[in-house]
Order: structure tokens, then sequence, then C-alpha cells
């Protein structure tokens, strides 16, 4: 059985995405900071028919990602998949000469380092794998060909960065999948109800990629299975 870790699982985009992972047959490994929403999702799908455990994983805070992948290996031999899906939009994001320096370390802290620190940790597991792969759920915010448009200035560069993340560990590790991700506008509580997609919409690629896709594709920014500009 297959072993994939999808970090911010608990709700939204996340949930979407263990949820089918769970149904095609994936152990699925719920990453929460909050262990009462993280419990309830792993119960919830596990409900289903689905095979989940709950993780307790704080992406901000580098003890508590080495602390799960230490009870991570107390459980599985091996990682095949790391999806970081975990993110933020601080309060007060509104404008790229009015956001604190706090604003902008808590965001960067949590959606680029948060990733790169998860990637680091679990590497060893990941590397056990005979097809491993990592995928970094990004923003088309982040892009620098025609991404920004003034909003949440501080969460689209960390989107930015969370795609220079993607390129330097996929020329670090030339024998995973390494890749981001771009689920469009989702109607989660990050995107609000009025966003155009489903949950299920912004799966998609995500479960694609971890599930689906050939191997060979690596160190690329993708949406609705099709490869964007950076």
């Amino acid at each position: 059985m297959k072993t994939v870790l999808v970090t911010g699982a608990n709700k939204g985009i996340g949930r979407e995405v263990a949820r089918q992972l769970a149904k095609r047959g994936f152990h699925v490994f719920i990453g929460a900071r909050d262990s009462k929403a993280g419990r309830a999702a792993a119960e919830d799908l596990a409900n289903e028919g689905g095979q989940t455990t709950f993780l307790k994983i704080d992406v901000s805070d580098d003890a508590s990602v080495k602390a799960a992948a230490r009870e991570f290996a107390k459980q599985s031999d091996h990682l095949d998949v790391l999806v970081n899906n975990a993110g933020i939009i601080a309060d007060g994001d509104d404008g790229i000469l009015k956001i604190s320096d706090d604003i902008f370390r808590k965001t960067i802290e949590t959606n680029t380092l948060g990733a790169l620190r998860v990637a680091r940790a679990f590497e060893p597991l990941l590397s056990k794998s005979k097809s491993p792969r990592l995928i970094n759920v990004s923003s088309a915010g982040g892009q620098l060909t025609d991404g920004a448009d003034g909003w949440a200035p501080a969460y689209c560069i960390s989107k930015t960065a969370l795609n220079g993340v993607t390129v330097q560990l996929a020329a670090a590790l030339p024998k995973f999948a390494i890749n981001s991700v771009c689920p469009g506008w989702v109607r989660t509580d990050m995107g609000g109800q009025n966003a155009t997609r489903s949950v299920e919409q912004g799966a998609d690629t995500i479960v694609w990629l971890v599930a689906d896709a050939p191997q060979k594709i690596t160190s690329k920014f993708l949406r609705d299975r099709k490869e964007i500009p950076w």
C-alpha cells in the first residue's frame, strides 16, 4: 500500500485530496496542527472506508516537523508522496507598502519555509520509495509572468518563493518527481464562497500528480494537469 502525507488536510483542498486518495487505496496521513480537527478528519475519512492516520504537524515550527517525522517513522518505514498543502493568508495582508514585517515573516515562515522544512525532514523516508513524489500547493498569484495584481502580496510572494523551493528541490533530488500546483480559486475557508472552483476541481491536478502522472514530470508548475509559466 502506498503512503502519502498531506499537510493541512483537516479541511479545504487538503481534506479533499486526502479523501480522494484514501478512496484510491492510499494510506493517507492527515497532517494538521489542530489535533482535534485533524483526528476528526481522519476518523471521518476512515468511516468512508479509507485507511487514514492523524499526524500532528505545525509546519511553521521546526521542532514540530521533526517530531512528526519521528512519529511517522514509527508507523511506516517509507513515504511515497508528500503533499505540502498547509498555508495561510494573514489578516492585514492587503498592500505591499502597508504589510508589517511580522505579517510578511509569518506568511513566509508557513507557506515557504514550512514546505521546505517538511521536505527536508521527510526526505529520508521519501528516498525509501521506489517512485518518490512531492507536490507543493502554490498559486497563480505567485507567478512572475502576469501573476501580481496587488492582492494579498505577502501570500503571493510566499508562493513565488515556494516555486523557487520546488525547482531547487527538483535539482537536488533528481530521482524524485517534484512539482508545484495551482489549484485555482477554490471555494474553501481561504478562497471564500464566491470562488469559481469546487474543492474537487481544486484537488484534481494534485491527486493526478500523486497517483497517475508519469514520474518523469518534474520541476514543473501545473494547473488543470497542464504546465503553466512560472
